[in-house]
């Protein structure tokens, strides 16, 4: 297994790429960033130097991914999701001594135009609809849509909403429609069984 780079992108001197791993068209990855094995940037992705990427992340057309962002294991980050990592940008006041650092937790997705303002942190497993805005962490499991972003359920591994609610005071289970796994809600908080 080897790099794919298409003749289009621009991997700079110093990028770490992992075996299986593929850039596609005009796509540009700065010398500092680390990237697991078997990872694919679609076209016109950006992955800056303070950027840590772990082992079959998906990142699909049109993403930035700026400094102080790490995406786990597994994650996949839909067309044109939007990273940020200064809370209160002015063109004027330089702050990256300020930059906050967000993280995506493994096998999390985020879903297509999505936005995770920086400092957040998004569970596993966690699920973020298209064109949500996330604001703040996320739990593990939890379906997140809107603006900003509220929780609107739970979500198994597999991506299949599950039929539980999002009352904090609910103890009760649940099975992947798809997988038959098991989940249990207790206290806010899914774990799988």
């Amino acid at each position: 297994m080897s790099v794919t780079i298409h003749p289009s992108a621009i991997v700079d001197e110093g990028a770490q790429l992992g075996e299986g791993t593929a850039v596609w068209h005009f796509s540009h990855v700065c010398a500092g960033a680390r990237i697991g094995p078997r990872c694919s940037l679609g076209q016109n992705v950006f992955v800056a130097n303070d950027v840590v990427i772990g082992a079959g992340v998906r990142i699909q057309n049109n993403v930035s991914v700026y400094d102080a962002v790490t995406l786990e294991d597994d994650v996949f980050v839909g067309p044109s999701a939007v990273f940020t990592n200064v809370f209160n940008p002015r063109s004027a006041v330089p702050r990256k001594h300020e930059y906050r650092r967000t993280v995506v937790q493994r096998g999390a997705t985020l879903g297509a135009n999505c936005t995770l303002v920086c400092g957040a942190t998004v569970g596993e497993y966690a699920f973020i609809g298209a064109g949500a805005v996330v604001t703040k962490d996320v739990k593990p499991y939890a379906l997140m849509t809107g603006v900003p972003a509220r929780q609107t359920g739970w979500m198994s591994r597999h991506g299949e909403k599950l039929a539980l609610p999002v009352d904090e005071a609910a103890d009760m289970e649940a099975a992947c429609p798809a997988t038959g796994e098991r989940y249990r809600l207790q206290g806010g908080r899914l774990e799988a069984l």
